[in-house]
């Protein structure tokens, strides 16, 4: 089974899928969506056995699994695919979302017809992107992948999304193609000065490659702002809280959770690996675009309304962690970075899924049309706060060890960088707090209202009354506080988590937990990559120095004499 090509069946399976989706007939346009489950979990079946039979955690080989077959051999460009342990953790990572998000979409469009089976094929497209950019180790075929990605993810938001979707959509579409086309001029460049012939793109090749410095320093920066731009990170952020805010959830999740990963591991695979001088003379000056990142994301986050909005900008919060632990150069710092990408991609998917379940029952993405939801949808509310207490890092829950990982490096060489990042924890739980004591506490919402002339039905289809409690069976005691609260008005039955919507959320909450308590087989996958990225880039781990005692002076002291 070692010479299966598994990378490409990773791409071709869910590829075909797509297309035998959005070619489905109109009379069966009611298969789409399992077929696009189907595949999915086919496709994420496929992963796991490739990862179980062929690939060795702890190998001294740069890329496992490797594939390389001519393309455009005139241009020195191969259709070439291979993984190291950050490619194959982040690649699982996607396997697994995408069939949890494809059921969480699964009454995202109206049943039947063109536009159902258009959103699903346009879902499950994004698979063999997702998979083709971790794993490409040819530069050109990672461009072609990179910015492949935007197709679909314009039509999704665009077509498929919420108020402003076409403006959100556009916007994402341009800052995008700005920093690949930027990009585009740093990767031909690259192969000019790279050694050329048939293979003159591969990674292998242009590891190491002689470059004069003012040369290596400015294809770095072309890279870097590429991928800065998909990070998200400041000053060109600004897309993504309009595209996660006019996305349906599932498609949020997916953009931020899997595909903004490809600007930190680009960072990682590329800016570091190829221009290792370059990224060391940069680093000051990413350091602090890092930090701004890390407290700008939080503090815009405790302001918002739109609780999509919300989460999008704590993610820009978290990938400046990201690349402040990339940017340190430790190896607790890096490791803690590439955890935290995986981490990140579970704990905002939990946020991203949740809210909106929240929001297919009352209708709003505003935080202030909520209210009192505890006492009406327990377990989503119990499922909501866990969701947060991972993203402020709470210990036990798996993006603790990962912050910690990247606070702890990242002090070791830029202490006072870390002594202003460390706030952003702080204001996490200021966010996330405040954020599920608005949607979640207080007296509970009433039945009906004077603007809405639904009644509330309960299980049984019967009606309950109007201006009632929802949850009339558990008696609710008003405080001085309540008084001076509006009352939260419910125009329809709503009901707490179905059975498909709890199957949604279990591989995430569990995810949450496991590597909350035993991070170590990702780490121990991740580790090899990390220590032969650093040994490129020319640093090491500072030493521990301990400040001198009685003991050590009256030691130098007797040296002395």
């Amino acid at each position: 089974m070692d010479n299966m090509p598994w990378l490409s069946l990773l791409i071709v399976v869910p590829l075909v899928g797509a297309v035998v989706v959005a070619a489905l007939p109109s009379r069966s346009s009611a298969l789409a969506k399992p077929i696009a489950l189907g595949v999915s979990l086919l496709t994420l079946l496929l992963g796991v056995v490739a990862t179980a039979t062929s690939f060795t955690r702890g190998s001294s080989e740069q890329f496992q699994m490797a594939e390389q077959y001519e393309w455009i051999p005139q241009f020195g460009v191969s259709y070439a695919l291979g993984v190291d342990g950050i490619a194959i953790a982040l690649i699982l990572m996607a396997l697994v979302l995408m069939p949890v998000c494809l059921l969480a979409a699964w009454h995202d469009i109206p049943e039947g017809g063109a536009r159902e089976k258009g959103y699903f094929a346009l879902l499950l497209s994004l698979l063999p992107f997702m998979v083709g950019v971790f794993a490409a180790t040819d530069v050109f075929l990672f461009y072609v992948f990179f910015e492949a990605m935007l197709i679909p993810v314009y039509f999704l938001i665009g077509m498929f999304g919420g108020d402003n979707r076409r403006g959100a959509a556009l916007k994402f579409l341009l800052f995008s193609l700005a920093g690949g086309l930027i990009m585009l001029v740093g990767v031909i460049a690259l192969y000019v000065q790279g050694p050329g012939g048939a293979d003159g793109f591969l990674v292998e090749n242009l590891t190491g490659l002689e470059l004069s410095t003012s040369t290596g320093r400015w294809l770095f920066v072309a890279f870097f702002i590429a991928f800065a731009v998909k990070a998200p990170m400041w000053p060109v952020h600004t897309w993504l809280p309009d595209a996660a805010a006019a996305s349906k959830p599932a498609v949020a999740t997916l953009l931020v959770g899997v595909l903004d990963k490809v600007g930190t591991f680009g960072m990682i695979r590329f800016c570091l690996q190829l221009f290792p001088e370059a990224s060391q003379w940069a680093s000051p000056v990413v350091i602090v675009l890092a930090v701004l990142s890390v407290l700008y994301g939080a503090v815009l986050a405790i302001g918002q309304e739109d609780m999509m909005r919300l989460i999008a900008f704590t993610s820009i919060s978290h990938f400046g962690f990201i690349v402040l632990g990339i940017f340190a150069f430790t190896s607790a710092s890096h490791a803690g970075s590439n955890l935290y990408m995986v981490n990140h991609g579970f704990a905002t998917a939990a946020l991203f899924l949740l809210a909106g379940m929240l929001i297919v029952r009352r209708g709003s993405q505003r935080i202030d049309d909520y209210g009192g939801w505890q006492r009406v949808t327990p377990v989503l509310g119990g499922l909501f706060l866990l969701a947060g207490l991972a993203s402020l890092s709470l210990p036990g829950l798996s993006p603790f060890v990962s912050e910690f990982l990247v606070i702890a490096g990242t002090w070791a060489r830029h202490p006072v960088a870390t002594a202003f990042a460390v706030w952003a924890v702080v204001l996490a739980a200021l966010y996330i707090l405040l954020m599920y004591k608005r949607i979640f506490t207080g007296p509970p919402p009433i039945i009906g209202g004077p603007d809405d002339g639904d009644v509330l039905r309960n299980d049984t289809g019967a009606p309950t009354g109007g201006e009632t409690p929802v949850t009339a069976d558990v008696p609710y005691v008003r405080s001085d506080l309540d008084a001076h609260r509006p009352a939260r008005h419910l125009p329809a039955a709503v009901r707490d988590l179905g059975l498909r919507e709890k199957v949604v959320m279990a591989p995430i909450v569990a995810s949450l937990v496991l590597l909350g308590f035993f991070p170590a087989p990702v780490l121990d996958t991740l580790n090899p990559a990390v220590e032969r990225t650093l040994e490129i880039v020319g640093v090491a781990d500072v030493a521990p120095t301990a400040p001198s005692g009685p003991a050590d002076a009256a030691t130098t002291s007797g040296s002395d004499h």
